[in-house]
């Protein structure tokens, strides 16, 4: 592999990790032991340290590449909890309100999913890289501020019910860049006059890139490594 000519690297981002720790990580290595001082990484597409999946990364010349990978449909596998909500609607921060789930059946969820398939304007969560005047949302948030996002307008293409029980459900969602699966889970939740948080994520598509496609974040080690032995480093 010619990391400074360009290379386009499939990785299955570890739960925890923040996508920028991903990019840290492959820059480091690869600067370490190619003996650079500089190389350019990049990614194509952040993923919440909460979830897990395909993460896109482009190294040297290969990063004027990243705006086209960005535009590629996405698939998600998500689980939600029903019945309760938080203020990042995920697992970050503490349940603040409880609703009954007595009356949701699977037939209700699945037409509630349906309703959600096709051009839909979602507002983003407060907590999320949206700026406002210039401020990441999430700095606001977790700072007790209000934040206002406005609606913005995306494409869901399929929503599948996997698993159903009255407290929890696991979908699998195809949708466009710029889809927040947590704001998702809000906006399900509300349409089942209940409420619904994330507790997982995994993407596991972008474009034609799967999982099985990717590496796991210590494979960056040994190629790094056969480069480096390519060039007779």
């Amino acid at each position: 592999m010619d990391f400074i000519e360009g290379e386009v690297l499939y990785f299955d981002k570890p739960l925890y990790w923040t996508s920028f720790k991903l990019v840290k990580q492959v820059r480091n290595t690869l600067s370490r032991k190619l003996k650079l001082k500089k190389i350019k990484v990049g990614h194509a597409g952040t993923l919440d340290p909460l979830a897990s999946g395909v993460m896109i990364i482009c190294t040297g010349k290969a990063t004027k590449k990243i705006e086209s990978f960005q535009y590629q449909t996405k698939e998600y596998i998500a689980t939600l909890q029903l019945g309760a909500t938080t203020p990042s609607f995920d697992l970050e921060t503490e349940i603040d309100a409880t609703y009954p789930t007595d009356h949701i059946t699977r037939e209700q969820v699945e037409k509630v999913l349906a309703s959600f398939i096709g051009s839909i304007k979602q507002i983003p969560p407060a907590f999320s890289a949206c700026k406002v005047d210039g401020v990441r949302a999430y700095e606001l948030a977790r700072k007790g501020n209000d934040v206002e996002l406005k609606a913005k307008e995306l494409i869901i293409d399929e929503i599948e019910l996997l698993e159903f029980c009255s407290t929890q459900i696991k979908i699998r969602v195809v949708c466009s860049k710029g889809t927040y699966i947590r704001a998702l889970a809000r906006d399900i939740g509300k349409a089942l006059d209940s409420g619904a948080h994330l507790t997982g994520l995994i993407r596991t598509r972008i474009g034609n890139v799967e999982l099985k496609h990717c590496y796991h974040v210590n494979q960056i080690i040994e190629l790094a490594e056969q480069a480096a032995a390519t060039l007779g480093q």
